[in-house]
């Protein structure tokens, strides 16, 4: 059985937004030295969408648990040619008058996703397809060119 080791490591490759301040007490009321990040439902939602990226000898494939959307909710693009941009809405549950809500964890808005594509994707040939709640993007790789090997002649 191989384990799978997922860190929550900088990566290169991924443009989604960090707040480094995210947590501490500093930067509430306005009084604060550091300034403080605008907080909303929007970017609250941004971890809504998990992504796993993985690269097979043919192509990078990247697997989004969109639980509760339908494809037509969700937009796969590739920017400036090597970006690649899962985004999407989950909308908010309608309330009633009479509805008594006890408990709210599902969360509801935009997310959105980036990632820089490495120098061997083909992001013109790009395919996603989406099943049971999970969206499955595959970008194929450019074929690594084999070396021409000459044979050379020894002579004497």
């Amino acid at each position: 059985m191989s384990l799978i080791r997922r860190s929550n490591v900088f990566d290169p490759f991924s443009l989604d937004l960090w707040d480094p301040f995210d947590g501490f007490p500093f930067g509430a009321g306005g009084s604060s030295i550091v300034p403080s990040f605008p907080r909303s439902s929007e970017t609250a939602a941004f971890a809504g969408a998990r992504v796993d990226w993985k690269e097979t000898p043919e192509a990078h494939v990247f697997t989004a648990d969109v639980p509760g959307l339908k494809k037509e909710e969700v937009k796969v693009e590739v920017e400036d040619g090597n970006v690649l941009q899962i985004s999407g809405e989950r909308s908010k549950e309608q309330e009633e008058k009479t509805d008594a809500w006890h408990r709210v964890e599902r969360s509801s808005g935009k997310f959105l996703r980036r990632f820089r594509l490495p120098d061997n994707a083909r992001a013109e040939q790009v395919r996603a397809s989406m099943e049971n709640g999970v969206l499955t993007v595959t970008v194929p790789k450019v074929e690594a060119k084999k070396p021409d090997v000459k044979s050379i002649q020894i002579s004497g």
